[in-house]
């Protein structure tokens, strides 16, 4: 019998990102679900991203009753059997003998001919329901894997957040997060209200919408760039770089803080850097803005003198702020990760201070909660820069002040002088940023 085409689509996606570190959200938004009806675009967004989510309960439950060891089973009937494992314990809507039955064909696809008894009998023995139940749980401090995260991140989290904090974090991570944009123009609301997308008013900014109901990716606000996919924690960031007459965002794709800054200050001359060739193609179609300028160049070494009156940092970073959207990422990452980004983001901040005009601002970025990509950062790079932290709580305050910001606990969203944003705690994503200003004179 053929696969269904929503499970040799999710078959696919999820191989890919296992073999070549792809991101699972860019492969569900590509030519590879060309063709798929709506329905089946749904399923295998549900399968992808849920076996993503939730990948070690699935895999203790195979190694459970595989009768070959788990080590030693290959990728294609390691991903099949997942597929299979996930929509009998999360999907309970789909009939089991359809779970039983694609799951051996997806292992005969795949020409693992050989392991078709095996994935027929594990999938006969894995048991209706309870995947969330079987994930385990926060107390006594860990330090068992909970929530299907690793051990080494929930612990990490549970020293630098306290074991409340990092529960949440977790149970956040593991549901689908609210879909935010950012409007250019408040008209723009009624435009998509005629288009069938159902918006509720953003939990943080007054920009921001929630999508409630409709596909916004089909609307033709969203296909000329006047409305945009973004969270709401990186449309805060870009609105605490401020004012500017002449910005450079270093960083810049794919392009949402970019064309934020854009749409706040339709005067100002702003230059997006992208090192790829591809991701800069795709900054200019996410900020379309004439005001923008796409250069393709390397953050190290960026063609620009110190004239800028504001500066954007939005590192390469972790992304551990952000797994609830790319769950895959705390599968991949490692400890030793995290100290080679700290080093590369020291030095994309040191090259960006030398591109701040006296008196002018920078704002470092991530969506990383590890603080050697955030706090250490701006301590390794703070001394004898010449640069002074702002402290973000002057920044929040003047943003609500401009309604521009419409959370009312200001002080919840600052860790000392910085902004740290916590998923679970906040409706966002987790961010961390930090202002710097260039004094006119160094004292």
């Amino acid at each position: 019998m053929p696969v269904s085409p929503a499970r040799q689509a999710a078959f696919t996606i999820l191989l890919r990102v296992d073999r070549e570190a792809a991101y699972a959200d860019e492969l569900l938004h590509s030519s590879l679900l060309d063709g798929l009806s709506p329905v089946d675009r749904n399923l295998a967004t549900e399968i992808v991203m849920g076996v993503l989510r939730w990948r070690s309960v699935l895999d203790r439950t195979i190694a459970q009753f595989s009768f070959t060891p788990f080590h030693k089973l290959d990728l294609e009937v390691l991903t099949a059997l997942r597929i299979g494992a996930y929509q009998k314990q999360f999907l309970s809507k789909i009939p089991s003998h359809a779970v039983v039955n694609e799951t051996v064909e997806l292992v005969k696809q795949a020409k693992k001919s050989s392991a078709a008894g095996l994935a027929n009998a594990v999938m006969r023995k894995v048991k209706r329901g309870g995947g969330e139940a079987s994930a385990g749980s926060l107390d006594d401090h860990f330090p068992a894997p909970s929530l299907a995260h690793p051990k080494w991140l929930v612990a990490r989290w549970t020293e630098n957040f306290g074991a409340d904090k990092t529960r949440l974090i977790c149970e956040y991570d593991q549901h689908i997060p609210t879909t935010a944009i950012r409007l250019a123009a408040e008209a723009n609301a009624a435009a998509l209200a005629g288009e069938g997308i159902q918006l509720e008013a953003g939990a943080l900014m007054r920009s921001a919408r929630i999508v409630a109901g409709g596909d916004i990716s089909a609307t033709e606000l969203f296909r000329t760039g006047e409305v945009a996919i973004q969270d709401e924690a990186s449309q805060l960031v870009a609105a605490l770089v401020g004012e500017g007459k002449r910005i450079l965002d270093c960083c810049a794709a794919p392009g949402g803080k970019t064309g934020a800054l854009a749409s706040r200050m339709p005067e100002a001359e702003i230059y997006a850097a992208e090192l790829h060739p591809h991701r800069a193609r795709l900054l200019r179609r996410l900020a379309p803005q004439t005001n923008v300028h796409v250069v393709t160049a390397d953050a190290l070494a960026l063609p620009f003198a110190a004239d800028f009156d504001r500066v954007l940092a939005d590192v390469p970073c972790s992304g551990t702020g952000t797994l609830a959207r790319n769950p895959e990422i705390k599968w991949r990452l490692t400890a030793d990760d995290l100290r080679d980004l700290r080093s590369r983001q020291i030095a994309i901040l040191r090259a960006a201070m030398q591109h701040v005009t006296p008196g002018g601002r920078l704002v470092y970025s991530t969506c990383s909660l590890e603080p050697e990509e955030n706090e250490e950062v701006i301590a390794a790079c703070l001394p004898g820069s010449g640069f002074k932290v702002v402290p973000v709580i002057d920044e929040l305050l003047r943003l609500r002040q401009s309604d521009d910001l419409v959370w009312n606990s200001i002080d919840h969203l600052v860790s000392g002088d910085f902004l740290r944003t916590i998923p679970g705690i906040h409706p966002c994503d987790g961010f961390f940023a930090a202002i710097l200003l260039l004094p006119q004179s160094v004292d």
